[in-house]
């Protein structure tokens, strides 16, 4: 029978502890319920953009319309149309160089280059599929704030891209009415005062986030003012004013410390300035890829001025992807140019411009950056590579390792020489000495005997 072995003299086993380590990084409940709620507006406008769809069939068969419309869809030049679509894709990198641009400058900034391009991704999605692209920021705060960036920190960073954004859309709208400014007086008469009027707006509403974001405090005072007005007249429930309470008195000066921290850094914000005008130009000169398509004579320069026009219009109406105002803003910018065309020319326009936009973007939402490493420490080890290409420095280094050889400094031999000569004396003292104590041995042994 087996001796049984004493208790406590077995060695307890160290207690294994399940070590879980998770990739997933913090994100708010506020941005996740926002993202989904921005969700649910997609879901209204998809079905909203289902009966404009059908509507618009209708028109076109009630018209008489169709032959035309078919007929001019027959003789495209699909060249003209995949260099339009080429050139939209460039909209949307030039939108992640624009956000790229915005942190580079950030050592720490965990964002990685797949998670700009998510954020980017979601809000040309949301900006097409929300009523007044309302729902554009809060699914782009909640895709930083997945990629490790804190919920103050993202609201500012995307409120400033918002201003640029604008901004640019302005500064478009002013160079094209200085270069085209006679070509609509002459074409379009006094109805050009809409358009100066809609350039206007655009003025006073970039002014408007510009003095958010220099002037915290005096915004911060009337808005609190208008919050207890609202109130204390029951316009605004509690609820409602406790959020917007926070808002003000919290996120505005937030915004308004990112932006001047921003702007503190001049050629960044030039540069992100001229990113965004090179995006947006990408965007208004998709009417000359169709109108060319056509076979029909274009003048880049005015199309390119009434694409910023029908953009302005767009953006000023309330409905997702500004319908109504789209396609009346179409139809009157650019009758005369396209002619007969002009119904074929806007459904190929608005499929471009609207609907392939929404299925690029749909499944670059959910990229993600895994490294971890900030695109700063990045781009400057990538220019310390390139750098040391160039010129030529650490190339003999990685060629002696690759062959298996050591690169030698110019006085090394002469050391190594030394060295080797150092360890050859010493070699043959000790020789010699063996050699003495061997005879030394023999000859006391040689005594002994006698």
């Amino acid at each position: 029978m087996a001796a049984e072995q004493d208790p406590t003299t077995k060695a307890k086993a160290p207690k294994k502890v399940a070590l879980k380590v998770s990739a997933v990084r913090s994100v708010s409940a506020e941005d996740s319920a926002a993202d989904k709620k921005s969700m649910g507006q997609v879901r209204k406008t998809v079905i909203f953009l289902g009966f404009v769809a059908v509507a618009y069939a209708l028109y076109l068969v009630f018209t008489g319309q169709v032959d035309e419309f078919v007929s001019s869809l027959a003789g495209v030049d699909m060249s003209w149309i995949v260099a339009g679509v080429i050139c939209f894709l460039f909209y949307y990198v030039f939108g992640i160089l624009a956000y790229v641009l915005s942190v580079a400058p950030d050592p720490d900034c965990p964002v990685g280059i797949r998670d700009l391009m998510s954020v980017e991704a979601s809000g040309v999605f949301f900006m097409r599929l929300t009523p007044n692209s309302a729902g554009a920021p809060p699914a782009q705060i909640f895709r930083l704030t997945r990629a490790g960036m804190s919920a103050g920190a993202a609201s500012a960073l995307n409120f400033t891209r918002t201003i640029i954004y604008e901004t640019g859309e302005g500064v478009f709208a002013a160079i094209m009415l200085i270069f085209c400014g006679s070509y609509f007086y002459e074409t379009f008469g006094d109805v050009t005062l809409i358009g100066l009027f809609l350039f206007g707006f655009k003025v006073v509403q970039v002014a408007g986030f510009v003095a958010l974001c220099l002037l915290p405090k005096p915004v911060m005072a009337v808005g609190n003012w208008a919050l207890r007005f609202a109130n204390r007249r029951k316009w605004l429930k509690d609820d409602k004013y406790e959020k917007y309470y926070d808002v003000v008195n919290t996120q505005v000066m937030e915004f308004s410390r990112a932006f001047k921290r921003a702007a503190v850094n001049v050629p960044e914000m030039l540069a992100t300035m001229g990113v965004t005008l090179l995006q947006l130009g990408c965007m208004y000169a998709l009417p000359y890829f169709v109108l060319r398509s056509f076979g029909e004579p274009a003048d880049f320069l005015v199309c390119l001025a009434s694409g910023s026009m029908l953009e302005l219009l767009v953006n000023a109406v309330p409905l997702p992807g500004g319908a109504g105002g789209a396609e009346v803003g179409f139809a009157y910018l650019f009758q005369d140019m396209y002619g007969v065309h002009l119904t074929a020319g806007f459904v190929i326009w608005r499929a471009i411009e609207y609907l392939l936009p929404v299925i690029i973007a749909a499944p670059c939402m959910g990229l993600r950056s895994t490294s971890g490493e900030s695109i700063n420490r990045r781009a400057k080890r990538v220019w310390k590579r390139a750098r040391g290409f160039v010129t030529g420095k650490g190339a003999g280094k990685k060629r002696g390792a690759a062959r298996g050889g050591v690169t030698v400094k110019p006085g090394a031999k002469k050391k190594a020489a030394a060295g080797a000569g150092k360890k050859a004396s010493g070699g043959s003292d000790v020789e010699a000495r063996i050699a003495a104590g061997k005879a030394a041995a023999a000859a006391k042994k040689q005594a002994a005997e006698k």
